[in-house]
């Protein structure tokens, strides 16, 4: 396996890429990302654990939707039964992933449990078990803080899991050895890597922006908030339907010929 290492404007390719193939198969993937949260959602309603459990199923998930895009890339449909893809490549593999979730609910945790330190676990509750969001709450000083310092350690923490899942999946890597695959690639690909975050950031500041101009353009105040939601989870949609391009660009088997002219041995 090696590590191909792209240049920046790849960014903006996995981000057409992405969109393209959502909307050669929009209903498909569009479905599947909904039992996605679907299946988060009913996981998250276990007593005790549920949030921990939905937590631990989220690579595994994630999986099956990059499964899903590669399908819809090569012309084929998408079954639902792709979306428990990590669960069905053998025993071994299985274990593999189910270890590389409990890993990444552990980790979670302990960044929700590090903001907890700064406001007393306000926004670490309102994450994990839900409550209101009053005004207050989020303009005081010590909850703005905690958010500030979760989004500072997800980081990191995010390019560990970026390609984990599908290294583990597709190339039969060891979990710890996926995560410093997966920050390695991150780290040697952050030109392409911010560029198509930044890509994908535009379209959901462009959508939203178009929704604000309509609501007050036809007078209706409560449109943009009737007409956001839906939007939101369809651009999460196509954002999740990218996602396998930046993992099949940063990797390559052995045996064949890299997308880019740098390769880099892992």
């Amino acid at each position: 396996m090696k590590l191909n290492i792209v240049p920046a404007r790849t960014g903006f390719v996995w981000f057409r890429a992405g969109l393209r193939t959502f909307w050669q198969q929009p209903l498909a993937l569009a479905g599947l990302f909904f039992m996605f949260i679907s299946l988060m959602s009913v996981a998250s309603l276990i007593p005790y654990l549920g949030s921990v459990l939905a937590l631990a199923l989220l690579p595994a998930a994630t999986l099956g939707l990059m499964a899903a895009t590669r399908e819809a890339a090569q012309g084929k449909f998408p079954m639902p039964s792709i979306l428990i893809s990590a669960f069905r490549a053998g025993r071994q593999q299985a274990r593999a992933m189910a270890v590389l979730g409990a890993v990444y609910a552990a980790g979670f945790l302990l960044v929700l449990g590090a903001s907890a330190l700064v406001d007393g676990g306000a926004f670490a509750k309102i994450y994990l078990v839900g409550g209101t969001l009053t005004p207050e709450l989020v303009q005081s000083a010590a909850f703005q803080n905690a958010m500030w310092v979760a989004m500072a350690l997800y980081l990191p923490f995010s390019m560990m899991f970026w390609h984990a899942p599908a290294l583990v999946h597709w190339h039969g890597v060891s979990p710890v050895k996926s995560l410093f695959f997966s920050v390695v690639a991150c780290v040697r690909n952050i030109g392409a890597l911010a560029l198509y975050m930044l890509a994908w950031a535009g379209l959901f500041m462009g959508v939203a922006t178009v929704l604000m101009l309509l609501s007050v353009i036809l007078g209706a105040p409560g449109l943009m908030n009737t007409l956001m939601f839906p939007a939101a989870m369809m651009l999460a949609a196509m954002f999740f339907s990218s996602i396998w391009f930046t993992f099949r660009d940063s990797f390559v088997a052995d045996d064949e010929p890299p997308p880019a002219d740098t390769t880099a041995t892992v």
